[in-house]
Parts: structure tokens; C-alpha cells; sequence
């Protein structure tokens, strides 16, 4: 009776160590890029030594994510979404998504109402953390990469330094940008000056952190996509996504 009592033991423990390791396998294969070592999950190396492009795209996800999902994957390279909350089945299969094929789902405001986010620091807080909490039930990853709405230069606060100690004090990585496409200023421009816009910055500096923005408005932003990442690599840049070793672009910082 006692070495069939033992049997048993042995093979309930076995059976723990093995779900043990399931599980953990599991998370591992939804882990964001930021929250693995280097850039994309690798680490750092004299192949991403060069000049490196950041793409993002803010404010999604909308019903262009799909599609720039699927031109990101065609070109095998990795961005960062900056998403909303949005509550419709299609935006939670598209939280999913980003991260399952390795892209890093950043942080940018539950509510994206300007003079709601903003009425105080006790407003900014609870909303950044019920966006946390709703992308970590939808995905089992915790983000903490974030872009303020406006980004950190934005006119609707005075003073951006309570709130820039805030996201501090969680921990989170904040990041603006150094080129950008001009999307959401106006939705009529072509595929290709979008393009220009970027490639005109880009080819300025060695390391651009790139911003766009999934909207349903935005369209010519997926539409130019596929022939900006094309250009981008045959003109030697690293096409990469945001990770918690990349040398953050702030607009205003309090680091000194």
C-alpha cells in the first residue's frame, strides 16, 4: 500500500513539473518584444549596429491593423503599435496578434481623451493603468512601453513633469519621435508624399524612431507601407521594434 501510495506521489509530481513547464513555454511564446533582452528578443550584436528605424504607428487598433500586420509579416520585420482601448472582438483579436508575431504592444491611453487624460495626474494615472490591466487580460503580457497622447511636448499641460515622475515611478519606458509621415494631419495626403515625409527625416540621422498612426482615416499610411519598408532596407537600415534597450527619443525629459 505505501509503494502504491508513492506511485502516486511520484507521477502527481511528475504531472505538476510538466504543466509547470507548459505554461511557462506558453508565456515565453507570448512575450512582447520589450520584454526581452536586446532588440527583438536578441541580443545586442554588431548586426544591429547600424542604422536603425523604429516604425510605430499610434492610436490603434483600428480596421488598417490587419493589414499592416500582414505587410510587416510579408517583409519579416517588427514594429510598435501604441495602442487605445477599444472593446470590439476585432480589437482584441489584433492585441493578440501584435504579440503573437513578435511585435511590441506599447502603451498610449485608454480613454485618448485629451481633456480627460490631462484634467490631473490622478486621472493620467488611472487611466494608463486600467489600459495596462485590459492589454495584460488580453494578451498575459504586461506592457511598459508608452508614448504620451501628444507625446511629451503636447500644449495640454503646462507642466508635462508630474506626469513624466508618474510613468517613471512605474516603471514604464516612454518614447516620442524624431520622424514622422504627417498621417494624421491630413488624411488626404498621398501614399507616396507620406513616404517622402519619413525618408526626408530619416536620412538625416543614424537612428529615427518613426511616427504613423492606425486609423481608419489613415489608410494611405498601410497603402505606402510595404514600398517605405522596401526603400528602407535597400537603403541599409535596420527596421526594428522598440525594446527596452533602445535608446529612448524624448522630446522633454527630466533626466539630467
Amino acid at each position: 500500500m505505501k509503494k502504491k501510495i508513492l506511485g502516486y506521489m511520484v507521477i502527481l509530481l511528475l504531472m505538476a513539473g510538466f504543466s509547470m513547464q507548459i505554461n511557462s513555454q506558453r508565456v515565453d511564446q507570448l512575450k512582447i518584444a520589450s520584454q526581452q533582452e536586446g532588440e527583438g528578443g536578441l541580443l545586442e550584436s554588431s548586426a544591429v549596429q547600424g542604422k536603425k528605424v523604429y516604425l510605430t504607428f499610434d492610436d490603434g487598433p483600428s480596421d488598417q491593423t490587419g493589414k499592416i500586420l500582414d505587410i510587416l509579416k510579408k517583409n519579416n520585420v517588427k514594429a510598435t503599435f501604441f495602442v487605445i482601448g477599444k472593446k470590439t472582438e476585432t480589437a482584441k483579436k489584433m492585441y493578440r496578434r501584435i504579440v503573437l508575431e513578435g511585435h511590441t504592444l506599447g502603451m498610449h491611453s485608454y480613454s485618448h481623451n485629451y481633456d480627460q487624460i490631462y484634467s490631473s495626474v490622478d486621472a493620467f494615472g488611472k487611466d494608463l493603468k486600467k489600459l495596462e490591466k485590459y492589454l495584460y487580460d488580453m494578451t498575459e503580457v504586461k506592457p511598459f512601453i508608452y508614448r504620451f497622447p501628444g507625446g511629451s511636448s503636447n500644449s495640454c499641460v503646462q507642466d508635462i513633469t508630474p506626469y513624466i515622475q508618474f510613468v517613471k515611478k512605474q516603471g514604464w519606458l516612454y518614447f516620442d519621435w524624431n520622424a514622422l509621415s504627417g498621417d494624421a494631419l491630413d488624411f488626404n495626403v498621398s501614399a507616396d508624399q507620406l513616404n517622402a515625409n519619413i525618408l526626408k527625416d530619416v536620412r538625416k540621422q543614424k537612428v529615427s524612431v518613426v511616427l504613423m498612426h492606425d486609423l481608419h482615416e489613415a489608410g494611405n499610411t498601410a497603402e505606402g507601407l510595404d514600398s517605405l519598408i522596401k526603400t528602407l532596407k535597400k537603403e541599409g537600415y535596420q527596421v526594428l521594434p522598440i525594446t527596452k534597450n533602445t535608446k529612448q527619443i524624448q522630446h522633454v525629459s527630466i533626466d539630467k
